[in-house]
């Protein structure tokens, strides 16, 4: 009898048992995992996300993450030491999420696949990436008014941006104890854009708004420049705007300066081949999955399991569907001033969930009409739209920091 007890003991359902909030957690992990691979709800985040929930919330795992507080301390350990007190995952958040590291990382990357091209070829569409912003803004005062801190808020409204790592990276500047929550929610929304952008198209545009064709535009008013020297134009075009950024928002230069430093090495060609390479490659992907599994290890029944956690996830629809809607209407409004009309579908690309918000754009518009094929210019807005909420995180930051 006394070897089966120490075989219980030595098993998790006596401590699951006294939790039960634990099992929760894991059935939301199981959930996440059928999400991903399932239904193919951006796996290559949310797979490494639900993992990191399902090991986080085995008892005796000692993979879940510990919150610094001024009792324990473990911001002011050694690497070692937290290793070697609180496990191997909280090793990995300090020394990688915590110190802001991992989501620069994956912007490289992210810049690295990304082509500038339609956006520089339609420059005037990417002014809709900044009006898609709105949402960040309007929730961020929605969530004050409802007893969030502004940091809190910010670190909630950012969600609107759709875009994870900046979403992850204000959040543990601003409010790392809601990183679990809003990571989630950010990841979640950005996979359901194939949902939220019909719906909310459904209801702000009308039938002609869909069958405005943007080539036909092009045709009977085109345009007065015309680029003779692309590819110069995209090595010279992060450099100046890096600068930019760096002078008007220098908070914003984790994210974006990393981000045009990936676009750099892609464009430049076989002279930096292997850089970029690495960036698109080994790093993201190495990037990606400590992300997920640490974010992931951050939502343990103790810290999940509360009030906000229902607001942020509501929060987050209601700015991830105001960013899309705020595009949409910015759009109509410059149609009513203007000869040479744009698809309001363009605005909606606004959010940062490239390339899906524009494929979801594309496909939504040749319902409507076979032969209207926007892609190349919802790319345009859809790509801004990136920078657009890289820039409006930084903003918060250098404000509330």
């Amino acid at each position: 009898m006394d070897i089966l007890q120490r075989v219980y003991e030595m098993t998790a359902f006596g401590a699951l048992a006294k939790d039960p909030f634990s099992i929760l957690m894991i059935a939301m992990a199981l959930f996440l995992l059928y999400l991903g691979i399932g239904k193919k709800f951006e796996p290559l985040l949310l797979v490494p996300i639900a993992f990191g929930v399902l090991l986080a919330n085995f008892p005796g795992g000692n993979m879940g993450i510990i919150p610094s507080d001024d009792i324990n301390g473990i911001s002011d350990l050694t690497i070692i030491k937290i290793a070697k007190e609180y496990g191997i995952m909280n090793m990995l958040y300090y020394t990688l999420i915590k110190t802001g590291l991992l989501p620069p990382l994956i912007f490289m990357g992210v810049g690295a696949l990304t082509d500038f091209g339609p956006m520089l070829r339609n420059l005037r569409l990417a002014y809709f990436g900044a009006a898609a912003q709105i949402g960040i803004f309007l929730v961020l005062t929605l969530s004050v008014s409802l007893g969030f801190t502004l940091k809190e808020a910010s670190a909630l409204g950012i969600i609107g941006g759709a875009d994870g790592p900046t979403a992850i990276y204000t959040s543990i500047i601003l409010a790392p104890h809601l990183l679990g929550p809003i990571a989630i929610a950010a990841y979640s929304y950005m996979a359901l854009v194939p949902v939220i952008i019909p719906l909310v198209a459904k209801y702000t545009m009308t039938v002609q708004d869909f069958k405005i064709n943007m080539k036909e535009q092009d045709k009977l008013f085109p345009s007065a420049v015309q680029i003779k020297n692309l590819k110069l134009l995209k090595i010279i075009f992060p450099v100046v705007l890096c600068v930019i950024v760096s002078v008007l928002v220098p908070s914003a230069v984790p994210l974006v300066g990393m981000l045009l430093f990936g676009n750099l090495v892609k464009e430049i060609g076989t002279d930096t081949h292997r850089l970029f390479a690495a960036a698109s490659e080994t790093i993201l992907n190495t990037a990606t999955i400590f992300l997920g599994l640490t974010v992931g290890a951050t939502m343990t029944s103790a810290t999940f399991l509360q009030p906000q956690t229902l607001m942020i996830i509501v929060g987050g629809f209601l700015a991830f569907c105001l960013s899309v809607a705020g595009g949409i209407y910015a759009v109509k409004i410059y149609n009513l001033f203007s000869k040479k009309k744009i698809n309001p579908l363009i605005g909606a690309t606004g959010l940062s969930a490239v390339p899906m918000s524009s494929r979801v754009a594309n496909e939504l518009a040749l319902k409507h009409d076979p032969s209207n094929h926007i892609l190349q210019y919802a790319m345009s807005s859809n790509i801004s739209g990136v920078i657009g909420s890289a820039v409006a995180a930084g903003v918060l930051i250098s404000f509330l920091k």
